[in-house]
């Protein structure tokens, strides 16, 4: 279903004159590489991507140690060997409904064993996996169907189909009627490694969640490497000290949902790694702390919030964290609070990976909390360059702030269903505008000063959210914080807060925090709050970040008069 564009090989061939590669879905879905074929052979040939599929690889594991745990969950413990079987199975009754080369299968179903088979035995038919969190609404769920163009939709919950038709979906089929296939009955496809292999959908922090598609080799090579070397021990470390090192048979405990972008995690762990994985039916923070005393595993995988909230829970009976190697952080910014309370909870290394579903990945491992914590350590070429650049998208010296942008054996291969953000998120020869705001420090390192397209706009003036989330957290009142922009007809925006404070401690009003901030912590006063609301949690959305679009609509809902409002100023 390839479509390879003739091109040079020479290494010396200015990537910028060869365009990618073309693939073709078969309801017409078009999926053009935004990365130059010569760069993705040139990978290849340096063994940064494995030139091979993705069930391929995840067989080779059931082969090498087929009665290792692959799975355990709160119900069932499933072997590299059971859990194939059964992806042969629903790989089996899958190819029986139609389903091959060249198919879009989405994937809405809540986790555990069932995502990763369901995943795998996409992979095996040769079609291209689109998973998503269960969580996601009806209206968003219907648009990624629609824009993949799914043929079939794996998903134990009905169908909504008050957004309109689906032509391009023919069936929708359940967990248990496919686990009835007859596993011997499969004969996995051979395929190309540079063909789409798994859509990565991203959670929603801008309008509208994006589609984002992966290779095999992309997936398996540079998003591969990264996750065997945070596994493994082989991150940039700060703060003195590595962590106790690697082991040849790591143990993860995801806690993020499977289907999200970090979530892939998972999937890349047991087909890349040969790892085990540990999943609960849902987060809970005195949950986490006994599957981690009573599974025994190696690493912990979470987003920030979560980190805070095992960080704040009172100890378990019988809690016991001493298998931990190390606790990864990613999908949201790390702020110094988070990092010092799970290093206090944990007493083990913090590895916060800066990434996203649009292929960008940086990672460092922290053993102290008095670094700055905006740094994400040294670009991986073996992952993902990295860059910061000018509006002209030039390259910026060591000290210059800029957008970050990345390319690398990571890359994915384009947006899905939305060419307009290819041209918008991508330079001609490949480069992904990050829409993040970064520096290169003298020593190489990376620091990630703020999400360009995630700010508030205040008569003017920038402000930053995670700045001012940073100082709140910092307060002794407070466990969790979040902003977010409210309307405003005379500024254009304003920042709202949202506390969730410590047990027996009084709400914080607009002027005890404004003193607070411009007193202790320093900051100007134009980032300040000018709106406070207390709840009992911050919401989470569907990935198991905070639900900012929530948070919004909450803000917005509230009467001008509120008496913890600012006075204009």
């Amino acid at each position: 279903m390839t479509t390879p564009v003739e091109t040079p090989t020479d290494e010396t061939t200015p990537v910028r004159a060869a365009a990618g590669r073309t693939w073709r879905s078969r309801d017409g879905l078009v999926l053009r590489d935004t990365v130059p074929a010569p760069l993705r052979r040139r990978w290849a040939r340096r063994e940064e991507c494995p030139d091979t599929g993705l069930y391929a690889a995840f067989a080779e594991h059931v082969r090498d140690h087929g009665d290792r745990t692959a799975v355990r969950t709160p119900d069932v413990a499933l072997t590299y060997r059971d859990l194939d079987l059964r992806v042969r199975a629903m790989a089996s009754a899958l190819g029986a409904l139609g389903a091959g080369p060249g198919d879009v299968v989405g994937i809405r179903l809540t986790g555990g064993w069932p995502a990763l088979a369901a995943d795998l035995a996409v992979a095996a038919l040769g079609a291209v996996a689109l998973p998503w969190p269960t969580g996601q609404g009806t209206r968003e769920s219907h648009a990624l169907l629609e824009l993949s163009r799914a043929r079939y939709l794996v998903s134990d919950t009905p169908l909504d189909h008050r957004h309109g038709p689906l032509p391009y979906l023919e069936r929708l089929t359940t967990v248990g009627e496919l686990l009835y296939g007859d596993p011997d009955g499969c004969v996995p496809a051979v395929v190309d490694p540079e063909d789409p292999a798994r859509v990565l959908v991203s959670s929603g922090s801008e309008a509208a969640p994006k589609m984002t598609a992966y290779s095999h080799n992309a997936l398996l090579g540079g998003r591969g490497t990264y996750v065997d070397a945070v596994l493994r021990g082989t991150g940039t470390s700060t703060s003195a000290g590595t962590g106790d090192g690697a082991g040849d048979c790591p143990a993860a405990l995801v806690l993020v949902p499977l289907a999200s972008s970090f979530g892939s995690f998972g999937l890349v762990a047991l087909a890349r790694c040969g790892a085990t994985l540990h999943l609960l039916d849902r987060f809970d923070p005195g949950a986490a702390l006994r599957a981690v005393t009573d599974w025994r595993p190696t690493h912990v995988v979470a987003v920030p919030t979560m980190l805070g909230r095992i960080a704040d829970h009172p100890t378990v009976p019988g809690e016991d964290l001493g298998s931990l190697r190390a606790v990864v952080s990613s999908g949201a910014p790390l702020t110094s609070t988070v990092l010092a309370a799970a290093l206090r909870r944990f007493g083990r290394p913090v590895t916060n990976v800066y990434g996203s579903s649009d292929g960008v990945n940086c990672r460092i491992t922290w053993t102290g909390s008095d670094g700055d914590v905006r740094r994400v350590g040294h670009p991986d070429p073996r992952v993902t360059d990295l860059r910061v650049c000018g509006a002209d998208d030039r390259p910026l010296p060591a000290g210059h702030s800029g957008e970050i942008q990345a390319r690398g054996p990571m890359s994915p291969l384009a947006y899905v269903g939305a060419a307009d953000l290819d041209l918008r998120y991508r330079t001609d020869d490949g480069w992904i505008r990050t829409g993040d705001l970064g520096v290169f420090d003298a020593d190489g390192s990376l620091r990630v000063l703020d999400r360009i397209r995630q700010t508030v706009i205040r008569g003017g003036w920038t402000i930053s959210p995670a700045e001012v989330e940073e100082e709140l957290d910092t307060h002794p009142h407070v466990a969790e914080a979040a902003c977010v922009p409210v309307p405003d007809p005379d500024l254009g925006e304003r920042l709202c807060a949202f506390l969730v404070q410590r047990p027996d401690t009084a709400p914080l009003t607009v002027a005890e925090l404004s003193a607070y901030l411009t007193g202790e912590r320093g900051l100007a006063r134009r980032k300040l709050p000018e709106l406070v609301l207390h709840l009992d949690r911050l919401p989470l959305g569907a990935t198991g970040k905070v639900c900012r679009r929530t948070l919004a609509a909450a803000a917005l809902a509230r009467q001008p008069e509120d008496p913890v409002r600012a006075p204009r100023r």
